[in-house]
């Protein structure tokens, strides 16, 4: 059981790490797409899914079996180690012979190379898998957030001296091939690790029994993720695919980056009192809450302010984005809500019903696809809104089986803080769309609906703020 200077402690970096190193992310990726322009940022996106997939083949579930597993050894490290090294040698030898029909498959000759170059990364990240791992269980995420600033400062310099340099589109792939090795450098060099034992046939059955339910899934979770992406690289162009994609990107990092915080740190917490149910299903309400008052408002905020926010960031050329960005936030406010309760499918130790509610939750994304793919990219970015609210539905209604965590009592317990949430932002939308500049737009729409969240939270949902705070503190 982890105590709990080391859970806040762990909360507190993990925050750091994930909200700095994104704020970095964010902040080169802005000064690249205004030297760059969306075509070049499509061209990358096209290749997404396909390296996405093979770090889902790699991991084959078996770092989240690793986290865990409570008796977990040597031989349980080192078995995931070669199993994954070898699969990732495999993948980049798939990827690097079928890059010509890549290319075909999007019309873009120069993809054959990129592809060659940029999938290096899939055998890089295998070296820093295990060590990230054990900084996890250990609840250590100081090490890996100095590890990640280090690697996104430098690869960003790079970066930034390409693009000036034209180099073009290789500024992008060079500038993810040098994160990933800085990172593996800078986490061996910190938390140095090297299998100390053979492959184990026995370790290996154990952790795939759990892990094989969390690849399938993972795959079909990867391919969808990145299906919009594929889609739209093949049915439009890649300055359309650019804008889409940079639209995706604002919008869904407040969310991943937050739940991720969250998860990062409680995920090894729970997993250590899975057979307390009574505690287990507290601790969980709880974090849903927390979740729901901290993204809620977030991602609202995002959608009111998103067309002055693209003027002055990315300028004119990107401002076909500003209304997907609207648009797609809807649909990811609902993130945290979703990823915490398939971390209660983990947690338990149900990695099968985890996958067919993946399995269940495709196919509804398949249909609404079928019908919205003809209608453009507009209507698939509201059809991601509708498919996110469904899925809901479905995560919560399976949640509800293994735990009082039961769909209603979801329902009923973040309802108030997402009306609050909506009628705020409303409210800072109406007031501060008349504004003279972006500028004033976007501080008058913020500062109006922050107010009016803050003043109604305390009025309303004070004894959860309170609750909330004596939680954080001890």
């Amino acid at each position: 059981m982890h105590d709990k200077r080391k859970v806040k402690s762990g909360f507190i970096w993990s925050a750091l790490d994930s909200l700095g190193t994104q704020a970095i992310a964010l902040t080169t990726s802005l000064i690249l797409a205004n030297i760059l322009g969306p075509a070049v940022f499509g061209l990358i996106a096209m290749l997404t899914i396909f390296i996405a997939l093979a770090n889902v083949f790699i991991n084959s579930g078996f770092t989240a079996a690793l986290i865990r597993k409570v008796d977990r050894d040597e031989s349980d490290f080192a078995t995931t180690f070669y199993f994954s090294l070898g699969v990732s040698i495999g993948c980049y030898l798939l990827l690097f012979f079928c890059a010509p029909y890549i290319a075909q498959f999007y019309q873009e000759p120069e993809l054959t190379q990129l592809t060659r170059v940029i999938a290096l990364i899939i055998i890089i990240n295998t070296f820093s898998a295990i060590p990230i791992v054990k900084l996890s269980v250990n609840l250590n995420f100081k090490t890996q957030a100095k590890c990640n600033f280090v690697g996104l400062i430098c690869s960003g310099i790079l970066a930034l001296i390409l693009a000036h340099l034209d180099y073009g589109v290789w500024t992008l792939v060079a500038q993810q091939v040098a994160l990933a090795v800085i990172n593996v450098l800078m986490l061996n060099l910190l938390a140095p690790w090297w299998p100390k034992q053979k492959f184990s046939k026995k370790s290996f059955k154990k952790l795939f029994k759990f892990g094989s339910k969390l690849l399938l899934s993972g795959l079909l979770d990867t391919i969808y993720n990145n299906i919009y992406s594929l889609i739209i690289g093949k049915q439009f162009t890649a300055i359309q695919l650019g804008l889409f994609n940079q639209a995706n990107r604002l919008s869904s990092l407040p969310a991943t980056t937050l739940t991720g915080v969250i998860q990062k740190v409680t995920y090894p917490m729970l997993s250590a009192m899975q057979h307390d149910t009574k505690k287990l299903d507290a601790s969980y309400l709880l974090t849903l809450q927390f979740a729901a008052v901290v993204i809620f408002p977030t991602m609202f905020g995002l959608c009111i302010i998103a067309e002055p926010l693209i003027n002055i960031l990315l300028g004119q050329e990107w401002q076909g984005s500003a209304e997907l960005v609207s648009i797609i936030t809807m649909a990811l406010v609902l993130y945290p809500i979703h990823a915490i309760n398939l971390n209660m499918l983990q947690v338990k130790g149900r990695s099968d019903l985890f996958l067919k509610l993946e399995i269940i939750k495709k196919i509804t994304i398949t249909l609404i696809l079928i019908i919205t793919v003809p209608m453009g990219i507009k209507a698939m970015c509201i059809g991601m809104v509708v498919s996110s609210y469904l899925a809901l539905f479905i995560n919560t209604y399976y949640t509800g089986k293994l735990s009082s965590l039961t769909a209603y009592n979801q329902f009923v317990t973040l309802l108030p803080i997402a009306l609050i949430t909506a009628f705020s932002a409303l409210l800072g939308y109406t007031i501060g769309i008349g504004g003279s500049s972006n500028v004033i737009q976007i501080v008058t729409m913020l500062s109006v609906a922050l107010g009016s969240y803050i003043a109604m939270m305390l009025l309303m949902q004070r004894p959860l703020l309170i609750t909330l705070k004596y939680t954080l503190k001890s």
